[in-house]
């Protein structure tokens, strides 16, 4: 049993991991558009290229091939919609000063969708769509859609801190039973793949990458929790999530 689990966690571990580095190393050698729509400077001034982040996205949902099929829907549902929906403020809201959901949607009650806010909702929309995969009681589906979305939105984009965060939080998930267990892995494998980089600042992994590594750790805890847990979970990242934005407003 013990040899089974590690097989499967190294399995998805090292797939995300070759898919990430394949994914990256295509990326940077084809830069689709020109290279200059794949740089930006990050805090110190660097320059750094985006390629990392949809490469990040694609591993780690090609780590999750070998699981049965809602709960694989739903990691690569969830997944790819994150990173879809932040690469899209990655590429529009680029020179955005705007932070915070606060920010955001008040922007939109006066009128204007800025990228911020399509992030918001289409993160949300894909953590549901998810949770609703994977859970069958209703009040299960949205605690699960909550616990998706509200970690898609909570891992950081500054320099190691998402890769360093998903390895550290995936841990708890190896202990599960079942496919929670596989998606943790799998977004380690991701993660660990482009960590040097990110840490070293030669890679960027931007809001896709960073909130595809948050959906995927997200969707390895609801996958691994009953209801009690989904309750805790999606209660504390509310908090965080509050929290967080009171102090980006203030």
């Amino acid at each position: 049993m013990i040899e089974r689990k590690l097989g499967s966690w190294l399995g998805a571990a090292a797939v995300a991991a070759a898919a990430t580095r394949a994914g990256t190393a295509a990326l940077r050698s084809l830069a689709p558009g020109g290279a200059e729509r794949w740089t930006r400077k990050n805090y110190a001034g660097r320059s750094v290229g985006l390629y990392a982040g949809p490469a990040v996205a694609v591993g780690a949902a090609f780590g999750v091939a070998a699981l049965p099929a809602r709960p694989r829907e739903a990691a690569v549902l969830a997944v790819l919609g994150a990173g879809a929906c932040g690469g899209y403020d990655d590429v529009a809201g680029a020179g955005d000063p705007r932070r915070g959901f606060r920010a955001h949607l008040g922007a939109l009650r006066n009128g204007e969708l800025t990228s911020g806010a399509v992030k918001l909702f289409g993160i949300s929309a894909a953590g549901l769509a998810a949770g609703t995969l994977l859970k069958e009681r209703p009040v299960d589906k949205v605690l699960a859609g909550v616990v998706i979305a509200g970690t898609a939105h909570l891992v950081d984009v500054r320099p190691g801190q998402a890769g360093a965060a998903v390895l550290a939080l995936a841990v708890p998930g190896l202990l599960r039973v079942g496919p929670g267990a596989v998606v943790a892995a799998a977004s380690m494998g991701a993660a660990a793949a482009v960590l040097p980089d990110d840490i070293g600042e030669r890679t960027m992994l931007g809001d896709t990458g960073a909130h595809a590594l948050g959906a995927a750790l997200g969707t390895a805890m609801a996958a691994g929790n009953g209801r009690k847990g989904l309750a805790a979970h999606a209660a504390a990242l509310v908090a965080v999530a509050a929290y967080a934005d009171k102090r980006v407003g203030s």
